[in-house]
């Protein structure tokens, strides 16, 4: 099915760096995934629903009404390790 040649145009489009050990490995594993597929074809189908999710669920969001807060703000902020200006103070993501 594969070729180790086919194997090098793989990994050089993933950008992957392969040893010999591993084309070995890696092309053995392939094609036996490919193996499966193949076998996969031969199922019937025919009257089968396709589906597009494994629920039936519509819509599970929740309202998005402002409720109460568990603390009010400045109760908050007094609990917060850092404030500044009425405002939580927290340390930068980015230098």
């Amino acid at each position: 099915m594969l070729t180790p040649n086919d194997l090098k145009n793989l990994a050089a489009l993933a950008r992957i760096e392969l040893t010999p050990e591993e084309e070995g490995r890696l092309l053995k594993d392939l094609e036996q995934i490919l193996g499966y597929v193949k076998e996969l074809e031969s199922v019937p189908t025919e009257g089968v629903e396709p589906v597009a999710g494994g629920t039936m669920h519509t819509n599970t969001f929740r309202s998005d009404d402002a409720g109460e807060l568990a603390l009010p703000g400045d109760a908050a902020r007094k609990e917060f390790p850092e404030s500044q200006d009425g405002y939580l103070s927290v340390p930068p993501v980015f230098e």
